[in-house]
């Protein structure tokens, strides 16, 4: 039976360590109490926000992963863009906040121009897509550091302190709407890299998965970014929401009961939507547990919202190609995965 602890990550550590980061961070906020640019405490939040006065500035840092190493034994690196991207804004999202630019860093054993290119132009791409900039970046050759390249950023976003959505407004019986995605996004890597392993040997990547593709190519599958969405739903910086949205809750690493005890006391989750067939596929390949899988990958919801304007939700999700499905409701204090 197949762990995301056995494969090399242990989440609970993770937990640990970002809470101590956390507490350091919290450390410097007093340095800047009562001048423009105060910031503002979010326990378990997404991103960082720092008051500008009438509005929040917010901040915050994520990258490919081991996504990478599937790219480069595939040769393929034009789709890592929507990843890099997915990660940091739609972490910014959460909040309400319209992502204005993302920064990125490159950390690389030998710099390569043919890989670059694609990197930067599928980042490019997915950018102009959102209607994010992209101002700067450091691409750091670091020969005895690192092996392969390092993908990570920065996004910067806005929001209007009136529409910034913390969840204080959630109540029992509210309605979880659950996003569709297309695949794995950029979480959880190093197991599904250990399982294939293990199943197919070290080219796993070009096993046949069938449908004339490869495993690798299916797991290299981009993900889908539901900033622009989010944003017509409540609006870009200037502009009214359309819907109420309580509160929005990213399925990143730790999956959905990790991710959405950040931001809930409590849901019941009725009526999953069923795990992509790639998905399923893998969990039976390594024999992953059902708590493993959910507390892994996100198992086809890539992020979550708490909103009762279902119908208005549906219809603008199908104007941007995203299956917006009702799993669940606010309630007690457990996560529970019906």
């Amino acid at each position: 039976m197949a762990t995301y602890k056995e494969a090399g990550v242990d989440i609970e550590k993770g937990d640990e360590c970002s809470a101590i980061a956390y507490a350091y961070a919290k450390q410097t906020f007093s340095s800047r109490k009562g001048m423009k640019g105060e910031p503002v405490i979010i326990e378990g939040g997404f991103t960082g926000a720092i008051d500008m006065g009438d509005f929040y500035l917010v901040q915050n840092d994520d990258g490919v992963g081991t996504k990478m190493m599937i790219a480069e034994a595939l040769g393929k690196y034009d789709t890592l863009g929507y990843d890099l991207l997915a990660m940091v804004a739609d972490d910014a999202a959460c909040v309400g906040a319209e992502v204005i630019s993302i920064s990125n860093t490159i950390d690389v054993e030998h710099v390569d121009a043919s890989i670059i290119d694609p990197l930067m132009a599928g980042l490019a791409k997915a950018c102009k897509e959102h209607k994010i900039v992209i101002p700067g970046g450091e691409i750091a050759e670091l020969k005895d550091m690192v092996n392969g390249y390092v993908w990570n950023a920065t996004a910067v976003g806005i929001v209007k302190k009136e529409k910034f959505i913390t969840g204080a407004g959630v109540k029992e019986g509210d309605t979880i709407i659950g996003l569709r995605s297309d695949g794995f996004r950029s979480n959880g890597f190093t197991l599904v890299r250990h399982i294939l392993k293990e199943k197919f040997g070290d080219d796993w990547v070009h096993a046949d998965y069938g449908n004339g593709k490869t495993w690798g190519e299916m797991v290299l599958t981009p993900s889908k970014i539901y900033h622009s969405f989010i944003l017509d739903l409540h609006g870009r910086f200037d502009e009214q929401p359309k819907v109420d949205l309580k509160a929005i809750v990213h399925i990143t690493g730790g999956g959905l009961p990790g991710n959405l005890k950040r931001v809930l006391k409590g849901a019941n989750l009725t009526n999953l939507p069923e795990p992509k067939e790639m998905m399923r596929k893998l969990k039976e390949l390594g024999n992953v547990t059902d708590e493993e899988a959910y507390k892994t990958w996100n198992m086809g919801v890539g992020m979550v919202l708490v909103s009762n304007d279902v119908k208005k939700i549906q219809e603008i999700a199908k104007k941007h190609g995203i299956e917006a499905q009702v799993i669940g409701k606010v309630a007690g204090n457990v996560i529970n995965l019906s």
